[in-house]
């Protein structure tokens, strides 16, 4: 009877989590999947619980204290605009957890007498080695975004064959603890212990030489790899569930990272191997005095206030400004004055896939209201006004228009089509991809300086004033 509670809880929790991708694919439909998942995930561990194999419920407990100890904070107190590095601290954890289960099952599997197949070793040394290099490329991910480590890409002489020279040797010691998993004396644990110092070290070595840039595409495609390295454990413990959720996780991961990669315009050997950032560093230090042209707050509002079509464009600096609900402010003032507003959302703007998209969804920013690039690019020329909040890279004409630029073929929201382009900005740094940004030195262009909250938050009291 305790078996078929068990069956029954893994396929209840293996639909729901498939609904849950199905819904998640729509904004509209987005709260229901997160609740389909967390509904699956119950599901899940109330079955792993109630599971004969379990021996000693205390220990659980305690792991249990110690996780939401962690966890729950991590969920309430960190800030919307750390989302990113709260996702790679996510995958280090559950790398991390897939890796050392892994380690417990090795050495059950060479203590018992007669030795496991080396199909089960197999899929073990993929799952470890997966496992422990997503949790170090995922905690360097995590340094990068929060700025503990510089956002530059890291290179140093000969990086691309030591990156080779360590993946052979974790791969030799792998195989070689398949065909004799056991070994004599001390000559196994040596070789554990070597293969798992590779597999950290090759995490560490993959994700040091790529910049600030790539980060959505990383993050995407680390989650792939956890998902591999689960569906591995879960054929070696024998468990559906986890092939399953594994293969979900492992294949969506996937496909988010090729659509990261068109949406840059690279390829999957450019991001793993790196060579992004030496255009940066070469592009970098090209500076040089340029006019522009700026805004005070009242200006922007009459400007604002006479438009008839309006599209704003949102990026990492609106999150870390958290001008969101702003911006909502905003919507609702021009929208009361019949004015068209839409928000195109590039697919890479902030710092993981779909930032944007949570932001102004906290915001309660219509759904309706957000415009992928594709579909937006063709109506700004006719739009009036392009509201530039806190994006860099992604609105850059070089990209389109300078073969020789860093993020040459990237596409991009266009828009310095628009009649009149107003950027907010607390300067005129660079973005992640350390250039210039053409955009701002156009006739067209005024560039809105100021924190994007403040900034923003002054031309809604503006218009509110000529309103009343």
């Amino acid at each position: 009877m305790t078996e078929h509670l068990v069956q029954f809880s893994y396929l209840a929790a293996a639909t729901l989590f498939i609904l849950s991708l199905l819904w998640m694919s729509h904004p509209s439909t987005a709260r229901r999947g997160v609740g389909a998942a967390e509904l699956g995930m119950l599901l899940a561990i109330v079955g792993t619980l109630i599971r004969h194999e379990i021996v000693n419920y205390e220990i659980i407990a305690l792991a249990f204290l110690a996780g939401s100890a962690v966890g729950v904070p991590l969920a309430y107190l960190m800030p919307m605009t750390a989302i990113p590095q709260r996702t790679a601290l996510s995958h280090a954890f559950g790398a991390l957890a897939t890796g050392l289960i892994g380690t417990a099952e090795y050495f059950r599997l060479t203590g018992l007498a007669v030795p496991a197949s080396p199909l089960v070793m197999g899929a073990l040394m993929f799952e470890m080695f997966l496992g422990f290099l997503t949790c170090t490329a995922s905690i360097v991910a995590f340094g990068k975004l929060q700025e503990i480590m510089p956002t530059r890409p890291m290179i140093f002489p000969l990086q691309r064959a030591v990156n080779v020279a360590v993946f052979v040797a974790a791969v030799a010691a792998g195989a070689a603890l398949i065909v004799l998993p056991g070994g004599p004396g001390l000559i196994a644990p040596g070789l554990f212990g070597a293969f798992v110092a590779l597999a950290l070290l090759f995490g560490v070595l993959l994700v040091v030489p790529l910049g600030g840039a790539d980060m959505p595409t990383v993050i995407a495609l680390l989650n792939a790899y956890a998902g591999l390295a689960a569906s591995a454990m879960g054929f070696v413990l024998g468990n559906k569930l986890l092939i399953i959720t594994g293969a979900l996780d492992g294949s969506s991961g996937f496909i988010l990272a090729v659509i990261m990669c068109r949406a840059m315009n690279r390829s999957f050997a450019n991001v793993l191997f790196g060579g992004f950032g030496q255009l940066q560093a070469a592009a970098a230090g090209a500076a040089e005095d340029r006019t522009v042209r700026s805004l005070a707050p009242d200006e922007t509002a009459m400007t604002l206030e006479t438009a008839q079509s309006v599209v704003i464009v949102p990026g990492y600096g609106m999150a870390v400004a958290q001008a969101q609900h702003k911006i909502h402010d905003l919507y609702q003032q021009l929208t009361q004055r019949q004015a068209q507003v839409r928000f195109a959302i590039h697919p890479v703007a902030g710092r993981m896939p779909g930032h944007m998209n949570v932001l102004l969804a906290e915001a309660n920013i219509p759904y309706d209201a957000l415009v992928e690039m594709e579909d937006i690019n063709p109506e700004m020329a006719m739009t009036d006004v392009a509201l530039v909040v806190g994006a860099n890279d992604v609105v850059n004409p070089a990209a389109r228009d300078d073969p020789n630029s860093a993020i040459a073929g990237m596409p991009i929201i266009e828009a310095d089509r628009a009649r009149t382009v107003m950027v907010v900005k607390r300067s005129m740094g660079r973005g992640f991809a350390g250039i210039e940004n053409e955009l701002y030195f156009q006739d067209k262009t005024h560039m809105l300086f100021g924190d994007a909250k403040e900034y923003v938050g002054s031309v809604v009291k503006e218009l509110a004033g000529t309103a009343a």
